[in-house]
């Protein structure tokens, strides 16, 4: 029997998490007043992909806590939105897009990595949807929205983030690390050097959308790209490149305030003067733990 750690700052945070968002069928709503009043009912695939992605982190971090059947009665439930043509059906005007499996695919690795065949199948069935599918082969640029056969849009919905290039190459590197003897290096390699055409070499930073003729569609540059172009480099490119990425982050931390950040770079290289927005947080803090990764001991 494993012993239970003492409690920490998380449990409380969960604990009110659960008590708040969780449905009766087990999945969790999209949004909540701060007093825990429901303002939207409707539990998106994107936002159950956050909250397994949350379990994953507390159960490594004290293996006690009894969280593999939460997680595993979320997967049960989303199976409700499963697409003919594989995958999930996501709420809202995209209901087949990319993103959603982006986190859905984190988090199943995050769950896979504590053990548990599920999570295993639920990796290799999104980074083969998105190998086959959401992977244009002539070109290697991940597209973001689709019809029902899984075929991409074009014109207006067709575009191209380079952020989404570089966090698709990283965690589709991740899984073939766990399975070198039948998953290609060229793929997310491929994906990371698209993820490059999107890096304006005057800003050092990544754009926030390309057309998919690779023409810079919004040349703005918010915080979160700016992080998987970094996480992308520490695993595909090399110390150049990784010290461009660090230079281009290292722009949005330079603040009056230390441990905030600016979020929107403008074209003339200026910051949006507003706060600093909560959700940048997460891709912050997975940057630093891939940077504490590769520096070692």
């Amino acid at each position: 029997m494993r012993a239970r750690r003492g409690p920490t700052a998380a449990d409380p945070r969960w604990a009110r998490f659960v008590d708040v968002y969780r449905r009766p069928d087990g999945l969790f709503i999209n949004r909540a007043a701060g007093d825990g009043t429901p303002l939207d009912r409707e539990a998106d695939v994107y936002e159950q992909a956050f909250a397994l992605l949350a379990m994953a982190a507390l159960q490594a971090a004290d293996p006690s806590r009894p969280l593999e059947e939460e997680a595993a009665r979320v997967l049960q439930a989303l199976h409700d939105r499963r697409a003919a043509g594989g995958g999930f059906r996501e709420n809202g005007a995209h209901p087949y897009q990319a993103n959603c499996h982006m986190h859905l695919f984190e988090s199943a690795l995050a769950w896979e990595a504590l053990g548990g065949p599920a999570w295993a199948e639920l990796s290799d069935e999104i980074a083969r949807l998105a190998i086959e599918r959401f992977i244009d082969p002539a070109t290697g640029a991940l597209r973001e929205f689709f019809d029902a056969d899984w075929e991409a849009l074009t014109g207006e919905p067709g575009l191209v983030e380079p952020g989404h290039q570089f966090e698709w190459a990283w965690l589709l590197d991740r899984w073939r690390r766990a399975r070198p003897e039948s998953t290609p290096f060229e793929v997310p390699r491929r994906m990371f050097e698209v993820g490059l055409k999107g890096v304006d070499p005057h800003r050092e930073v990544a754009v926030n959308s390309l057309w998919d003729d690779f023409s810079v569609r919004d040349g703005w540059a918010r915080l979160w790209p700016q992080t998987e172009h970094l996480k992308a480099t520490l695993a595909l490119g090399g110390e150049a490149e990784a010290l461009r990425a660090a230079r281009g982050l290292a722009r949005y931390l330079d603040v009056p305030a230390r441990g905030a950040w600016r979020d929107k770079l403008m074209l003339d290289g200026t910051f949006v003067d507003e706060p600093a927005p909560a959700t940048s947080f997460y891709h912050l803090m997975v940057a630093i733990l891939e940077l504490r990764a590769h520096a070692g001991p």
